[in-house]
């Protein structure tokens, strides 16, 4: 902090109540939650032909790096998202920019309802349909 008198109370306020919010899931439930969305997910974007930058024993259950098809606009998708859906996800950065799609499924944002959308959008974003 470069300001070192008063902290916003909002923000301690908003801690506590993430943390109680927390205690009331259950920490194991909570990341139990978070795997299987993430598996759906993935699932997901395997069945529109997709695949994952990042290999299964290494990813994160809250963020997912998607890989941009080949001769796709990933900002035009993203552009997409975020006018049709009001969604928004992220680019990839350095390296990366261009090549993926930096999606997260976290908190209150991790449900099968909003992975469900999510690989919607994306899918029609994308022009595709699921494989079988």
């Amino acid at each position: 902090r470069k300001y070192h008198h008063t902290m916003s109370s909002s923000l301690v306020y908003a801690l506590g109540e993430a943390v109680a919010m927390v205690e009331e899931e259950g920490l194991e439930a909570r990341w139990a939650r978070h795997e299987q969305n993430h598996r759906a997910f993935v699932a997901g974007v395997t069945a529109l032909g997709l695949s994952m930058l990042v290999p299964e024993p290494a990813r994160l259950w809250t963020l997912n790096t998607v890989r941009v098809p080949a001769g796709v606009d990933e900002a035009a998708v993203r552009r997409h998202l975020l006018q049709r859906f009001n969604m928004e996800i992220g680019a990839g950065l350095g390296p990366l920019a261009g090549q993926i799609f930096r999606i997260g499924l976290m908190g209150n944002g991790s449900t099968p309802a909003h992975v469900a959308l999510c690989l919607a959008a994306i899918a029609d974003a994308l022009g595709r349909r699921p494989r079988p």
